[in-house]
């Protein structure tokens, strides 16, 4: 994948997260600056999310840790390094905790 091809993608995949936050209807608020979308909870704990170009990850920092992604183009998915966890699936229970109630973040 190219520099380019994987800022569209990147693009594309935070614009699907903040339309699943929409959709799902949790109290989330949600701010994107500079390619790093910022999810802030009812406490105030924060989820971060954001591109790591040079080694075309996705980078997700929660209260739980901090978490790499990379592409599988064979799947047309982000999983999280070394394991099978989906960027949604993640998302979903990490918002979960942080929201401190069940939270459904689902791909479009």
């Amino acid at each position: 994948m190219t520099e380019s091809e994987f800022n569209q993608n990147v693009d594309d995949i935070l614009t699907q997260i903040e339309d699943a936050i929409d959709e799902s209807g949790a109290d989330i608020d949600y701010d994107s600056v500079g390619g790093v979308l910022t999810l802030t909870f009812e406490d105030d704990s924060k989820i971060i999310i954001n591109r790591q170009t040079p080694l075309k990850q996705i980078w997700l920092a929660t209260r739980s840790g901090g978490f790499h992604f990379e592409y599988n183009a064979d799947k047309n998915q982000w999983l999280l390094e070394n394991d099978s966890q989906e960027l949604f699936d993640a998302l979903t229970q990490y918002s979960s905790v942080q929201a401190g109630n069940s939270v459904e973040l689902k791909a479009n």
